[in-house]
């Protein structure tokens, strides 16, 4: 398995420190804040087998999320859908008020850009952690 220093190679952007939301997550993840002007722009890295819980992204109006794969391989799911994988070049446009989760595949680093989109009202909503069970079906 490949280790962070040199996962960091692979991708352009930084993985920057332990994820202050993770008490939210299964595993550790990382956050480097890329920008926080216009459309605030994070690169979130999660180690091998790391998710975040099931979330939801609330707004009055607009809002939501994008996320970019940059590095890695992982999963976006929907709640009642299939789970997509993502790789480098996967764009996942994820409207406010849609319950899901991301994060890494068991057996690789996973990097992804994640932009918040303008909200008037905007908050996150963290819900239950992705059980062990329903993401050992993963590939």
């Amino acid at each position: 398995m490949i280790e962070k220093d040199k996962f960091q190679n692979e991708i352009f952007f930084p993985i920057g420190e332990p994820n202050p939301y993770g008490d939210y997550f299964v595993g550790q993840s990382y956050l480097a804040p890329l920008t926080t002007e216009q459309v605030p722009t994070y690169n979130v890295t999660f180690e091998p087998g790391c998710r975040n819980n099931w979330h939801i992204h609330h707004a009055d109006k607009g809002g939501g999320q994008m996320l970019i794969c940059v590095g890695g391989r992982g999963y976006y799911q929907e709640w009642g859908k299939e789970p997509v994988e993502m790789t480098p070049g996967t764009i996942i446009n994820i409207p406010a008020e849609v319950k899901h989760w991301h994060g890494a595949a068991k057996d690789s680093w996973f990097s992804h850009l994640a932009l918040e989109i303008p909200a008037v009202n905007g908050n996150t909503q963290w819900c239950e952690p992705v059980g062990d069970e329903e993401y050992s079906k993963l590939k």
